[in-house]
């Protein structure tokens, strides 16, 4: 296969898988509609950041370690779980008590967020670990390649990403109404909580 052939199957294959509903969709969705566009963009910045290191890790072997070692990958799932249930519940229990969601101090907990959300989620490294390598071209710098697959993905999520906080903008008024943003809290709350419990109960 050519550098040019793996580049757009690798586009194609992570394009379908972006536009995917998920975690991170219901997180940049609900934290765009209740809160300002900058904090949203925190969001995606701390998401794609976590794919950057998920690439980087990835491509210098560090994360086949991560996947090969029960014990580790098991701390990890199970941190991640934890952060995703607490994250989830925090939503529905804020959503139930009609509590407003706090003000950040700058796009620092967005970012955070986002990191979090993506790093403790081993399922990530061991995606990379089984994607990247079918797309590596024989003959080309494994590490480099790898890190310019992870930074294509990088693009394509954020230009995804662009479109999302877009729709919310334009919906912000009917979006930042109480009921509203109760029943975004709820969906988005009960979509990471899940997320968490089934990343606590896969066996890897």
């Amino acid at each position: 296969m050519t550098v040019l052939g793996s580049l757009g199957s690798f586009v194609v294959v992570v394009g379908v898988l972006t536009l995917t509903p998920g975690m991170d969709t219901a997180l940049i969705l609900r934290t765009a509609a209740v809160g300002a566009p900058r904090r949203a963009w925190g969001v995606v910045v701390g998401i794609q950041a976590g794919t950057l290191v998920w690439g980087v890790l990835t491509s210098a072997g560090v994360t086949a370690l991560l996947t090969a070692s029960r014990l580790a990958y098991d701390v990890l799932r199970w941190a991640g779980a934890a952060y995703l249930v607490g994250l989830g519940l925090s939503m529905l229990w804020g959503a139930r008590r009609g509590r407003p969601e706090p003000a950040a101090a700058g796009d620092a907990p967005g970012w955070r967020r986002g990191l979090l959300t993506n790093l403790l989620n081993p399922k990530m490294g061991a995606f990379y670990v089984a994607l990247l390598p079918q797309f590596i071209p024989p003959g080309v710098p494994v590490f480099a390649f790898g890190v310019l697959l992870a930074v294509v993905h990088i693009g394509l999520g954020t230009a995804w990403s662009a479109v999302l906080v877009g729709l919310a903008h334009r919906m912000r008024a009917v979006l930042r109404r109480p009921v509203a943003r109760r029943v975004l809290d709820r969906i988005a709350g009960t979509v990471i909580a899940a997320f968490g419990v089934r990343l606590a109960l896969s066996s890897g």
